[in-house]
């Protein structure tokens, strides 16, 4: 996963995969995903990124199974 912060547009770009594009669905006001042909998400754009998402500050935490 790829995470890009544009800071001279406040938009951030959550890259899922590299698939081709086949639609864009908006989630909310400033918020929306690419799918595949198959549906499955290739990426989420947020626009507004410092106030609706808080980037570009990103914490990156993995859980492990034997931590559940």
């Amino acid at each position: 996963m790829n995470v890009k912060y544009f800071k001279d547009t406040d938009t951030a770009l959550l890259e899922f995969s590299d698939a081709a594009v086949e639609e864009t669905r908006e989630i909310s006001e400033h918020v929306f995903v690419d799918l595949d042909k198959a549906g499955n998400v290739v990426s989420m754009t947020i626009e507004h990124a410092a106030t609706t998402a808080r980037l570009p500050h990103v914490r990156i935490e993995e859980i492990d199974a034997s931590a559940a």
